[in-house]
C-alpha cells in the first residue's frame, strides 16, 4: 500500500499574498469610511436631523450599489479568469460589457436623484423635516453617481488584474478633496458663503470627479492597457455576450433582490423615531469600516482563487478558498472588538447623545456579534463567483432574505412595534444557517466552474478527485 503524503499548506506565503491584495483595498475603503465619518461630524454640527437625512440619502446610494454590483461581481469573474489565462481580448470585451451595464444604472439613479428627489425621500421616511433636507442634498449629489460608478468599474478591473494601488491612491485624493471642500463649503471659508447641506453635496461631487480623474491619469502614466482599448471594449461576439450574461444573471438578480430587501428594511428603519434614524445613519458609517475590510478579501478571492481557476490550477484554488474564509473571519473579529472598544468617543464625535447614543451602541453590539459570520458568508459567495459559480450563494441569500429576514423586520417594526433593537437584530437572523450551508458547498468543490479553456480542461480530474473523497 502506497502512503500519499499531503503537501502542507503554505500559510505564510498565502497570508502575504492575500495581504498584498487585501490591504490596499481595505485601506482604500478605510479612507472612504473615514471621509464619511468626517462628513458626519461636520454635518452633525447642523443637527441630528441633518445627520439622519444624509444617512437616508446614503441608503439610496446603497440601492444604486446593489443594482450595479451584480455587473461588478460578474465582470470580476471574467477579468480574473481571463487574466489568469493571459487572454487580453477577453478582458477588454468583458470590461466593455460591464461598463455599459454599470453606467446605465448610474445614469438612471442620477436622473431619479436630480429630477425626482421628493419621491426618493418619501419612500425612505415619513418625517417631513428630514425629507426636505434630503431633497436639497439629492438634487446636487445625483451628479456624482455616474462618476462614482465609472470609477468603480475601473477599480474593479484594476484590482482583478493585480493593480490594486491605483484605486488606493485615487481614494486618498478623493477623501482629501471631500474633507477640504466640506470644511470650505458647509460653513463658509475663504470668503465663500456657508452653504450648509448643499455644500456637503457639492463636496461629494467634486470628490467623485477627482477620484475618476486620478484613476485615469495614474493608469495612463503606468502604461496600463485595458482601460484605454476603447474600440476593443465594444467588439462583442454573440456567444461571448451570451456567456457573460448567463454568468452575470444570477449575480445581478442576487444584488438587485438583496438591494430591494435592504430598501424595505431601510423603509422600516426610516419610520422609527428621529433619534433612531440618526443612530442608523452613524451606524451605517461605522459598518462601512467592517465592509471595507471585507472588500479586501473579496478582491483577494478574485485574484488568489479566480486567477488559479482560469489558469487550470483548480486544486490550488480550492485550498486557497478554504483558508480565505478562516482568514476573513479572524480579521473581522479583531476589527469588531476594536470598534466596540472605541465606540464611545467615536459616537460622541459624531454628535450622538442621550437616546440616539444608546440606540447606536446597542446596534453596534448586535452587529459585531453577527458581522463575523456575515462577512464569512459574503467571502464564500464571492469566492464561488470568482470560480464561476454564481448560483448557489445567490439562491441562498435571496431565499433567506425574502422568506426570513424581510418578514421578520417588517412584522416587528411595522406591525408589532417592538423595541427598535429587536427589529434591528432581525436583520441578521439567517446568517448562521447560511454559514452551515455555505461551508458544505465549499468542501464539496462543486463551485469550481471555469470559463477559460485551461480551467475547463483541468475540471474532469478535479471533479473525479473530489467524488472519490466523498465516496
Amino acid at each position: 500500500m502506497t502512503n500519499v503524503t499531503k503537501t502542507p499548506f503554505k500559510w505564510r506565503e498565502f497570508i502575504k499574498m492575500v495581504a498584498l491584495i487585501a490591504i490596499p483595498v481595505a485601506l482604500q475603503n478605510l479612507l472612504t469610511t473615514t471621509g464619511s465619518m468626517i462628513d458626519t461630524m461636520m454635518i452633525g454640527g447642523l443637527g441630528e436631523n441633518y445627520v439622519g437625512s444624509v444617512g437616508l440619502c446614503a441608503q439610496f446610494s446603497s440601492l444604486l450599489f446593489s443594482c450595479y454590483w451584480g455587473f461588478v461581481g460578474g465582470g470580476m469573474l471574467f477579468f480574473a479568469q481571463y487574466y489568469g489565462a493571459g487572454d487580453g481580448d477577453g478582458i477588454d470585451r468583458s470590461f466593455g460589457l460591464t461598463l455599459v451595464c454599470m453606467m446605465t444604472m448610474g445614469i438612471l439613479f442620477a436622473v431619479a436623484a436630480i429630477f425626482f428627489p421628493q419621491v426618493v425621500m418619501h419612500v425612505y421616511t415619513d418625517k417631513k423635516t428630514i425629507q426636505e433636507i434630503g431633497v436639497t442634498y439629492l438634487k446636487i449629489v445625483g451628479f456624482a453617481y455616474p462618476m462614482q460608478v465609472y470609477s468603480m468599474a475601473m477599480s474593479s478591473l484594476l484590482r482583478s488584474t493585480d493593480r490594486v494601488r491605483i484605486p488606493l491612491y485615487a481614494a486618498i485624493a478623493s477623501v482629501l478633496t471631500n474633507i477640504v471642500f466640506n470644511w470650505i463649503l458647509i460653513y463658509g471659508h475663504f470668503g465663500l458663503p456657508a452653504m450648509g447641506i448643499r455644500g456637503a453635496a457639492l463636496a461629494t461631487v467634486l470628490a467623485a470627479f477627482v477620484n475618476m480623474i486620478v484613476v485615469l491619469i495614474l493608469a495612463k502614466a503606468q502604461g496600463y492597457p485595458y482601460l484605454f482599448h476603447v474600440r476593443k471594449h465594444f467588439i462583442w461576439k454573440k456567444d461571448k455576450v451570451k456567456e457573460y450574461f448567463i454568468k452575470c444573471f444570477p449575480i445581478i438578480c442576487n444584488e438587485f433582490l438583496i438591494g430591494l430587501g435592504n430598501m424595505v428594511i431601510n423603509i422600516v428603519l426610516g419610520r422609527q423615531p428621529e433619534e433612531a434614524i440618526a443612530a442608523v445613519a452613524v451606524f451605517r458609517t461605522l459598518e462601512g469600516l467592517v465592509i471595507g475590510f471585507f472588500a479586501g478579501f473579496s478582491s483577494a478571492a478574485s485574484i488568489v482563487v479566480g486567477t488559479r481557476v482560469g489558469a487550470g490550477e483548480l486544486d490550488i484554488a480550492y485550498e486557497r478558498a478554504k483558508r480565505l474564509v478562516l482568514l476573513c473571519g479572524t480579521t473581522i473579529f479583531v476589527l469588531c472588538l476594536a470598534i466596540l472598544g472605541l465606540h464611545t468617543p467615536i459616537l460622541h464625535a459624531m454628535s450622538l447623545r442621550g437616546e440616539s447614543f444608546r440606540i447606536c451602541t446597542g446596534m453596534l453590539v448586535i452587529y459585531c456579534i453577527a458581522a463575523v459570520i456575515r462577512m464569512c458568508n459574503w467571502t464564500q459567495n464571492d469566492t464561488y463567483r470568482a470560480a464561476g459559480d454564481a448560483k448557489y450563494g445567490t439562491i441562498l441569500e435571496i431565499v433567506f432574505m425574502w422568506c426570513m429576514v424581510v418578514p421578520a423586520v417588517w412584522l416587528t417594526g411595522m406591525k408589532l412595534h417592538t423595541a427598535f433593537l429587536v427589529t434591528f437584530a432581525c436583520c441578521y437572523i439567517d446568517e448562521i444557517i447560511r454559514f452551515v450551508l455555505m461551508q458544505i458547498h465549499m468542501y464539496s468543490g462543486r463551485w469550481v466552474k471555469p470559463v477559460t479553456p485551461e480551467g475547463q480542461a483541468a475540471l474532469p480530474a478535479f471533479r473525479a478527485k473530489h467524488d472519490r473523497k466523498k465516496s
